[in-house]
């Protein structure tokens, strides 16, 4: 395996239900608001699913061209394409050379949805506007961690393949009624009166990411810097029969650390994967303690899902955007870790601090 090589984010790009820019979704974030509310979906107790979903109005159309390809798509696939169009759009604003895209999707879930495959990427390409190389392209369909565990295969373009830039994203969509009625049916979604599960939502986030160096850049200058990047695989996942230990999320925190090159520094904030179910608090309890010496006393955490709800595949990317944007503009400060756990094995982590001036 390939040691970690610092990237710089250059741009980013977000459509969520609370902006529809990045910019815009990371003011709102910061300023507290959110749009999770009551929905006219009621449970299997016949009280209103809590969710977060866009209105209509704030999604391009699908383009006149891809009228057969939505003729045979479902409206789940539809609903993910016109999520990402504008997300895309933002982040790979100003590059004019075919650019490789890795794509984090959904992960196989209750209710038998399956997530789009590698053509979905030329229709993108198409409904977008922008250039892709969709032969150095992929999908992902690992859900939330997805985002980060395509760091790594954006490392081996960048290094491997001299690619200049590549771009990572995540999309996913949570407003499908059969899968709402099966995660209903595992007492996973908030309701009016419980505590303990997730607003179901949906978004988008791209990053543009590029090798840094120590050599002075024409043009803009970039964001901020992936400092490293750990993966880990949870045995006791969801859908396993093996005890859950939180053990997953440690490793990739081990990982993290060790390919940091922290200089004796602190971790003096986290973006959080927290989505309201108290599953995942057992392993950031594991991951934290068991790391507690590279985290800073106090340690502020964010948890943007408590705003906008859980916007599944599009959470790592759109993680490490908000980080990035915070420290680009000064509002956060020293190094941000973000994590983020997937409904099956797949955990990542990455450390992101501010580009020396």
């Amino acid at each position: 395996m390939e040691p970690w090589r610092p990237v710089e984010v250059c741009s980013v790009g977000m459509v969520t239900p609370v902006g529809l820019t990045a910019r815009s979704t990371a003011a709102a974030i910061r300023a507290g608001i959110a749009r999770t509310r009551l929905s006219p979906v009621l449970n299997k107790r016949f009280k209103p699913l809590i969710t977060c979903f866009l209105e209509e109005e704030h999604l391009p159309p699908i383009d006149e061209r891809l009228s057969e390809w939505a003729s045979r798509s479902s409206i789940h696939h539809q609903r993910l394409l016109r999520l990402a169009t504008g997300a895309l759009q933002e982040a790979a604003q100003g590059q004019s050379s075919p650019l490789p895209l890795l794509l984090a999707l959904p992960e196989p879930r209750a209710g038998g949805i399956a997530a789009p495959d590698t053509a979905f990427l030329e229709v993108l390409a198409l409904q977008s506007g922008i250039s892709l190389d969709v032969r150095h392209s992929q999908v992902f369909p690992q859900g939330r961690a997805g985002g980060l565990l395509l760091l790594r295969e954006a490392l081996r373009l960048l290094v491997g393949q001299r690619m200049p830039f590549v771009l990572v994203g995540g999309v996913d969509t949570y407003l499908d009624l059969e899968l709402l009625t099966a995660l209903d049916a595992e007492d996973r979604l908030l309701a009016e009166g419980l505590s303990d599960g997730f607003a179901p939502g949906e978004g988008a986030a791209f990053l543009c990411l590029r090798l840094a160096d120590t050599g002075r850049r024409e043009g803009p200058r970039s964001l901020a810097r992936i400092c490293a990047l750990g993966l880990g695989r949870e045995e006791g996942h969801r859908s396993s029969t093996k005890p859950y230990r939180g053990e997953g999320l440690a490793a990739a925190f081990q990982e993290v650390f060790q390919s940091w090159d922290g200089q004796g520094r602190k971790v003096q904030g986290v973006q959080a994967g927290f989505n309201g179910e108290n599953f995942w608090a057992k392993e950031w309890g594991v991951a934290s303690l068991r790391h507690a010496r590279h985290f800073a006393e106090p340690l502020r955490i964010e948890h943007p899902i408590e705003c906008m709800g859980d916007p599944g595949a599009a959470l790592g990317p759109m993680l490490v955007a908000l980080a990035s944007l915070g420290l680009a503009k000064g509002y956060r400060e020293g190094a941000w870790l973000a994590w983020c756990s997937s409904d099956r094995e797949e955990r990542g982590a990455v450390i992101i601090e501010a580009i020396a001036v």
